[in-house]
């Protein structure tokens, strides 16, 4: 079985951090989010991502989104991320969001909650934690 090499992008000042763990079935995307070129910075994670996730895994798939703010362009990379990681878990995988938001912030709860709404396959939680 072929693993792919875990990736990691370090948080930019428009940019969030991202870190693959491929081999333990943890993603996570974290910060801030509105590049410049969101075809550029997206793209190659999200292609990886996107084969790791067209396999049907053995064990559960945690993908950990905490973003403070993301623009427009963002939302749309996240909505068409979680739509295939809703194809995936319809195919079988195990798959749970985690959408991380500081508890005072109740615009990022509610964004949240409405990118949750058209999941059915994947386990999506709001998870709200204190500063």
């Amino acid at each position: 079985m072929f693993l792919m090499e875990d990736l990691f992008v370090p948080a930019g000042i428009r940019t969030p951090e991202l870190q693959f763990k491929f081999s333990q079935g943890s993603f996570l995307i974290k910060g801030e989010s509105y590049p410049e070129d969101i075809k550029k910075f997206y793209g190659d994670p999200i292609a990886t991502i996107a084969k790791h996730f067209g396999k049907v895994s053995k064990g559960p798939q945690l993908v950990v989104v905490e973003l403070k703010y993301f623009n427009s362009s963002t939302a749309k990379i996240l909505m068409d991320l979680f739509m295939m990681l809703e194809a995936s878990a319809a195919s079988g995988n195990r798959i749970k969001i985690e959408w991380r938001f500081l508890e005072s912030d109740e615009n990022m709860r509610e964004l949240g909650s409405e990118f949750g709404e058209d999941l059915e396959h994947v386990s999506f939680e709001l998870k709200p934690f204190k500063k």
